[in-house]
């Protein structure tokens, strides 16, 4: 069994956010040019910016806590699949998004989460370089935002509107579930969004809710969920139940993050 062996302080917090920048800074300069796109072997996208982002991330992670396994979207594609039963362990997905950074929409992310042995999201931090804007959060520490002037500032959920919530939902896998959902909701307003933004969004209260009735991957949930719970917000199974990691292939089940 793997513990985390280092303190997850505000030192290692500034680390972690200088990391995700730095990768994030490597998507760009990328993202500005006329980039290949090449297919993995599940046909997905990828760019040279995601291979970058990781090999930029992964030695920063090992130093920081060199017995805390990783996992990597890239290297997991490749075959580099850790063993983290019992374990605690980090989540990285270097470009959250591919197919927005592909269209040349700004919505993409870099997501770094810590796991628990609990499976459960006890950090993560979603940098979106396009954007300017940082979210990290913690249930020990809360949520914040970095804008692009430098400014910090809390985040938290919101009280759900009585007027009607707004609704966050996938602007590249929206599903008839998701309807079926909020049919049971008073919606003011559904928006489309892509990448982790949308988790973030729920967590500094511009929307209520973000139900998602489609496929996922751990590292394109960790961060986001863990910046959800530091603003105070929850990430449910649809059934109620606590939405947990270390799943057989990583493979995340349906899932509503919501606001309170």
């Amino acid at each position: 069994m793997t513990t985390v062996t280092f303190k997850l302080n505000q030192a290692a917090i500034e680390k972690l956010l200088e990391i995700a920048r730095i990768a994030g800074d490597a998507t760009m300069e990328i993202y500005k040019t006329d980039f290949e796109i090449y297919s993995k072997k599940d046909e997905s996208p990828v760019t040279e910016a995601d291979r970058k982002a990781e090999a930029i991330i992964l030695p920063v992670l090992k130093e920081l806590a060199p017995d805390i396994p990783i996992v990597a979207e890239e290297a997991f594609s490749a075959g580099h699949i850790p063993n983290v039963d019992g374990s605690a362990f980090w989540l990285v997905d270097p470009v959250d998004g591919t197919k927005q950074f592909i269209k040349k929409q700004d919505e993409f992310t870099v997501n770094i989460a810590l796991i628990d042995e609990s499976r459960r999201p006890i950090f993560g931090v979603v940098h979106a370089p396009a954007l300017d804007r940082m979210f990290w959060g913690s249930l020990e520490y809360g949520a914040f935002v970095r804008e692009a002037d430098g400014t910090v500032k809390e985040i938290s959920v919101r009280e759900a509107p009585k007027e009607g919530i707004i609704a966050v939902v996938s602007r590249s896998h929206k599903t008839p579930e998701v309807d079926d959902y909020l049919k049971d909701f008073k919606v003011a307003d559904e928006v489309s969004s892509g990448s982790s933004i949308k988790f973030c969004q729920v967590a500094e209260g511009i929307a209520d809710v973000y139900p998602r009735f489609g496929p996922t991957m751990e590292w394109d949930t960790g961060a986001g969920h863990a910046v959800v719970l530091g603003a105070g917000g929850t990430v449910k199974t649809p059934e109620g139940d606590d939405f947990l990691y270390a799943k057989d292939g990583f493979k995340n089940g349906f899932f509503i993050a919501k606001g309170k």
